[in-house]
């Protein structure tokens, strides 16, 4: 496996400031934003889409320090009832296939995008709970008319253009949990896999182990982010684990993204490691920092340093013991 970081976190450098910066912290890979909510800030995709010679040198300013693109990240809505945000959700999210399939980038990652609750909704709607039962056939609804069409042309593309999709499972999104993102890959095809981060799954109550051994054994591990959640017991016995409250008022909320050992130990940051060799995911980690407590280089090197001491990097030479 190979450490990496998610590009947003240092949006304020320039290109090359960046990859000096996570060269020197001993990384060998980078998550690039190519659009959407992540934005774009090191990555010119409708340029690089256009010219030959400007892709030639871009990637040689990673290549010459040793560091990979692990993938182009759009995330978006492109499912969404408001018809601006789903199109511009879908152009960024096509747009960052054909980019990758041209720089020999193997994975896009995205959100699945959650629709309204008819044709005529203006907001989306995320129905977690079957009853009511109006819930439950909005839900039907969104799979059946929205999600299932959708994902079913974009994973045809993504096939077409050798390229792999990672679904991040994100609360407010139709897949969200290893049921909803196994449910659409077998609607669409293997293409469409999971980009799978531990900080969603701890505040829904899935352990990640458990995760990874269910979407290992399906192969549908595409990518995935380094991000720990606290999880605050006393203030989920007031708001829940729905908690709506803003994600700065940490004093009070049920859970809050921290940087990878500050909300789960190293020793269950290790057992998460194993599992994705275990269970064959062979590519990079990738650190997001989203910690509302520290600055971003005092979090992206607390969880470069603790990564570092438990990433299992070389292929097992076999069982030389035994």
């Amino acid at each position: 496996m190979k450490l990496g970081v998610f590009d947003p976190v240092f949006g304020s450098l320039t290109l090359e400031e960046m990859l000096d910066k996570i060269a020197a912290a001993g990384l060998n890979a980078v998550e690039i934003g190519s659009g959407g909510n992540p934005g774009n800030a090191h990555c010119p995709t409708d340029e690089l889409l256009a010219s030959e010679s400007a892709r030639k040198e871009y990637l040689e300013q990673f290549t010459k320090r040793g560091i990979m693109i692990s993938a182009f990240s759009c995330h978006n809505n492109p499912i969404s009832p408001d018809k601006e945000e789903a199109r511009e959700g879908d152009e960024i999210l096509r747009k960052s296939i054909k980019l990758a399939s041209l720089m020999g980038v193997k994975v896009v990652n995205t959100f699945s995008g959650t629709a309204g609750d008819s044709d005529e909704a203006k907001a989306p709607n995320w129905p977690v709970t079957p009853w009511p039962t109006v819930y439950s056939d909005i839900k039907t609804w969104q799979w059946e008319y929205k999600l299932i069409p959708y994902w079913k042309e974009i994973g045809k593309l993504a096939e077409e253009h050798g390229v792999k999709i990672g679904i991040e499972l994100h609360g407010g999104f139709l897949c969200h949990t290893p049921y909803t993102i196994l449910k659409l890959r077998e609607a669409t095809c293997d293409a469409i896999g999971a980009n799978l981060d531990p900080s969603h799954l701890w505040w829904q109550g899935i352990d990640p182990v458990g995760a990874i051994k269910i979407l290992g054994k399906a192969g549908a591990i595409h990518h995935f982010h380094a991000k720990d959640t606290y999880l605050d017991q006393d203030n989920i016995n007031m708001y829940g684990l729905t908690d709506m409250q803003p994600y700065g008022d940490v004093q009070t909320r049920a859970w809050t993204f921290r940087s990878v050992g500050c909300g789960h130990s190293i020793s269950e940051w290790s057992d998460i490691m194993s599992a994705l060799r275990t269970y064959g995911y062979d590519y990079v980690v990738s650190i997001e920092h989203e910690d509302p407590l520290m600055t971003v280089d005092e979090g992206f090197h607390r969880a470069v340093t603790n990564l570092q001491s438990i990433l299992i990097r070389d292929q097992p030479q076999g069982m030389w013991w035994a």
